[in-house]
């Protein structure tokens, strides 16, 4: 006499060998997609990504260690956060500062998805990195961000680019202006800053979710003009991290 298993237990086994398979070796539109799914599949979901992130990291973090980092972030899971506060103590980017600046808050709003205290974070980051007169007026001067360190621009646009799927950054805002021919005047509507001749308001027409346009965050005070923005999109560190 054979043993015979429910189909919908034969069915969540398949889909969980289906699942790992495409984490391990598909696109990384197709990996992204796997992991949402192994995150509703329970513990032995869970280890499937677990095991992933055991993996010896890349020398560059991916979108697809930020998105299992996310999931498993999420979890009230005793053995998943351990796991985590063992392995990735401050999350999957190198926090690396030339500038002593501490980035784990930020790290932490990004990992949660709250894009809205994450912008926040970011702008005092800015300040931070420009010096005290930034820090006192909140603002930053174009020429203080062409002073800015590659290693600090680099972190904080790692981290937003990481944790976004790819869709929000400086990097990705500079590849948009490029593609517009650096047209400042494109660049405001097709990353929702502005529709027809007025500003997007700050801050509740902004959309502080992944289903906002490509690029729209993090913020740039553009009602300052452009300066500050083309300082940025024109630093060094986009070359030499080859973004």
């Amino acid at each position: 006499m054979t043993d015979s298993f429910p189909s919908s237990m034969l069915d969540s086994t398949l889909d969980l060998s289906q699942l790992a398979s495409q984490l391990s070796n598909d696109s990384e539109k197709n990996q992204l997609q796997s992991i949402a799914k192994l995150a509703t599949l329970g513990e032995a979901g869970w280890q499937v990504l677990l095991d992933y992130l055991a993996r010896p990291s890349p020398p560059v973090p991916n979108l697809v260690m930020g998105k299992i980092y996310q999931s498993l972030y999420a979890l009230d899971d005793t053995k998943v956060q351990s796991f985590l506060a063992e392995h990735y103590p401050n999350g999957v980017v190198p926090l690396e500062s030339s500038a002593q600046i501490d980035y784990r808050l930020l790290q932490i709003a990004l990992a949660r998805q709250e894009f809205e205290l994450a912008d926040n974070l970011t702008r005092e980051k800015l300040c931070e990195l420009a010096g005290s007169g930034a820090i006192q007026r909140k603002w930053l001067y174009f020429t203080e961000v062409e002073q800015f360190s590659a290693v600090d621009l680099h972190t904080i646009n790692s981290l937003w680019w990481v944790h976004s799927e790819g869709r929000f950054g400086f990097s990705v805002q500079r590849k948009l202006w490029l593609s517009l021919g650096k047209d400042f005047v494109k660049l405001w509507p097709k990353i929702g800053w502005k529709n027809g001749n007025s500003w997007t308001k700050y801050p509740h027409g902004f959309i502080w979710a992944l289903t906002a346009p490509v690029g729209h965050l993090p913020l740039l005070n553009q009602l300052r003009g452009v300066r500050v923005a083309a300082s940025l999109f024109s630093h060094p560190v986009w070359a030499e991290r080859n973004w």
